[in-house]
């Protein structure tokens, strides 16, 4: 693949998702920092200095201000590169589909400072990219997208297995593929 392709790859991505990016995600988990979420009960042993005096005033009843907490989002994408993927009707197939998603997945995450990694296979591992959230490293994450040429046959179950024990932290995957294998064993 040229560097002209390489560039349209990160352009299309760049076009995708830049009317996208409403903001940082919110945690599920409480915190102290600067977005007030929520009033909550006070409880023996909370730190005094979150205690909501106002509040107190009012209902003669200790609570605490709670807020939101930021956090960091890693993301790893799984891709399968496998011959059934080169199918396509028309002038794009389903490789360069899933190719324009994991590129846009991968910009979005990385321009809001999370981090994105990548592990291409088929019936093997191909390529397994640790997350991390640099401007080199997303271009080598798109580097790595141009260069797939869809062959042989694949073997999500085990696959999957194996990418679980090589991603290192908890975090969310996405799996982009036409699953064209057993969905028993894929599922068991």
């Amino acid at each position: 693949m040229t560097i002209s392709k390489i560039g349209r790859l990160d352009l299309k991505a760049k076009l995708i998702v830049e009317g996208f990016i409403a903001g940082q995600h919110k945690s599920p988990f409480h915190g102290f920092s600067i977005e007030f979420a929520e009033h909550r009960e006070y409880t023996p042993g909370d730190d005094l200095k979150h205690l909501d005096w106002k509040v107190f005033g009012k209902t003669d009843r200790y609570y605490i201000k709670q807020y939101e907490e930021e956090t960091n989002l890693r993301c790893h994408i799984l891709l399968d590169t496998s011959e059934s993927m080169a199918y396509g009707s028309g002038q794009i197939s389903k490789m360069q589909y899933a190719c324009y998603i994991a590129a846009s997945l991968g910009y979005m995450i990385c321009n809001q400072q999370d981090a994105a990694g990548l592990t291409l296979f088929d019936r093997e591992l191909r390529l397994h990219l640790p997350a991390k959230s640099s401007q080199g490293h997303l271009r080598v994450f798109l580097h790595e997208l141009s260069k797939i040429v869809p062959e042989r046959k694949t073997d999500m179950s085990g696959l999957l297995h194996e990418a679980a024990e090589m991603i290192e932290r908890r975090g969310m995957v996405i799996v982009i593929s036409d699953f064209f294998d057993d969905v028993d064993r894929v599922i068991s």
